[in-house]
């Protein structure tokens, strides 16, 4: 079998990336959205443990931010890298343990949207790897912020994809031994 179509995310190839889930920033976003970033990027979470797509999960400034918030699903193996630079393709370690993973596609969730996101995302796509930012997992504290960085991604020729989209994505049939447990997430 031929491997998947480039716009589509592969399961074997992908990275899951989730970007400074940290409470006090978590506590900034606007009303109803703390909530709904958190059941979409745990929704995200388990697909990638249930596949073995490996994540990895930032926290910005966790001596004055805190750490991850606790309300997330973390497998015990889940890499953690604390950082400094907005981009994370620009903190050493992280750079290092992403090279060490050897997939090229990374799937992109967390905050801030036009900050963090957008610039690990043009920092990605430079380095040559495919990204897929989603949509319905990534907030910002303003909605125009959000938006801005949506239409910058998109013009970047970035990816925006949703939840249901990447997981059925990395299921691919609905014969794979985990879609049953999987599709349950999706209600």
């Amino acid at each position: 079998m031929e491997r998947r179509a480039s716009l589509l995310v592969d399961a074997k190839d992908s990275i899951l990336l989730v970007i400074d889930m940290q409470d006090k920033l978590l506590k900034a976003m606007p009303n109803g959205v703390q909530g709904r970033i958190v059941e979409q990027i745990n929704k995200l979470l388990i697909a990638s443990n249930c596949l073995s797509i490996p994540a990895i999960i930032t926290e910005q400034y966790p001596a004055g931010l805190g750490h991850t918030s606790s309300d997330l699903r973390i497998v015990d193996d889940t890499v953690i890298i604390e950082k400094t630079n907005f981009s994370c393709m620009q903190d050493n370690d992280f750079s290092k343990k992403l090279d060490g993973i050897e997939r090229k596609q990374v799937i992109l969730t967390g905050m801030e949207s036009h900050i963090c996101v957008l610039q690990t995302a043009f920092d990605l796509q430079t380095q040559g790897y495919q990204v897929y930012v989603v949509e319905d997992a990534i907030s910002s504290r303003s909605k125009a912020n959000q938006y801005n960085a949506l239409q910058r991604l998109r013009n970047a020729g970035i990816v925006v994809s949703n939840v249901e989209s990447v997981i059925f994505e990395w299921l691919g049939d609905a014969k794979h031994p985990e879609f049953k447990t999987l599709a349950k997430l999706i209600v």
